[in-house]
């Protein structure tokens, strides 16, 4: 009985090396890719021996994030934004401005456009090189021995995997922190996106995933004036309904230079219900 049991795991593991093998082998072909690269001379000018493959264990990436300012348009208001801040500062400093609006003039006020609060912060992710997340773990052991069993799994070189460093397992999320010992380990993994993992002769499949790390900096609040942006007051009582229309008078009247005006950027104005638009730092 003891023999039977152990022809049959061992058609179960063939059968489930055979199908890793497939699939690697379908990943490996997929993610290639083929692009002639001209011959380009290198100089190759200093060389780093790193004490251990640690040392480029991660994958670093950091970007700034602002947020966009919400500002509210109320009926009979526009705002208008210049290429050149000088044109701005220029438009608010004459306050008023008669608008040639289908043979009528309109006279708009005009204002700096104040601006409520926004953030800007930094984020900075590493993609570690040594550690994998694996999630979907069937709850079918003690913790202990679910540890255990994850290291061994994962530290079989038949199914890709290397010598554990260390498991950290969370039972109740049902998903564990593998470290690797050697680099490349991680990588071989990753590209399977599933591992088999057996337990009582049943075989499971655990999703495994890239283990990351975020965190914020720099965190900063900022609020202020739109030195390039103009809001202009006065249109509440216009006898024309279209928005864009009335955009586009805004725009000509304010492109001449006779008028004080320069090059526009947009115009957005708001003739029944509040707009909400936005600025970006």
């Amino acid at each position: 009985k003891l023999i039977d049991e152990l022809e049959k795991e061992n058609i179960q593991l063939t059968e489930e090396l055979q199908k890793l093998e497939a699939e690697l082998q379908e990943t490996t072909t997929n993610s290639q890719i083929h692009e002639d690269i001209p011959e380009t001379k290198i100089k190759f000018t200093s060389l780093e021996n790193p004490e251990s493959d640690r040392q480029f264990s991660n994958i670093s990436y950091s970007c700034q994030v602002s947020s966009k300012v919400p500002y509210e348009l109320q009926k009979g208001q526009a705002l208008i934004t210049f290429e050149k801040e000088e044109v701005a500062q220029n438009v608010i400093r004459m306050e008023s401005h008669h608008v040639q609006m289908q043979g009528v003039k309109v006279k708009v006020m005009a204002k700096p456009a104040s601006l409520k609060s926004g953030v800007r912060f930094q984020v900075h992710v590493e993609v570690s090189k040594m550690k994998i997340n694996v999630t979907e773990i069937p709850d079918e052991l003690p913790e202990s021995q679910m540890r255990d069993k994850l290291e061994l799994s994962f530290s079989k070189s038949r199914y890709g995997g290397g010598e554990v460093e260390s498991v950290e397992y969370d039972r109740q999320a049902r998903s564990a922190v593998v470290t690797f010992v050697e680099s490349g380990v991680a990588d071989r993994i990753l590209k399977m996106k599933d591992y088999a993992l057996y337990i009582n002769e049943n075989c499971h499949r655990v999703m495994v995933a890239p283990f990351m790390e975020t965190h914020l900096e720099k965190f900063q609040v900022f609020s202020g004036v739109s030195k390039k942006t103009v809001l202009l007051s006065g249109l509440e009582d216009l006898q024309i309904t279209d928005e864009e229309t009335v955009e586009d008078f805004i725009s000509i009247h304010f492109q001449r230079e006779k008028n004080g005006g320069g090059e526009v950027e947009v115009v957005r104005c708001s003739l029944g219900q509040p707009h909400i638009v936005y600025f970006e730092e």
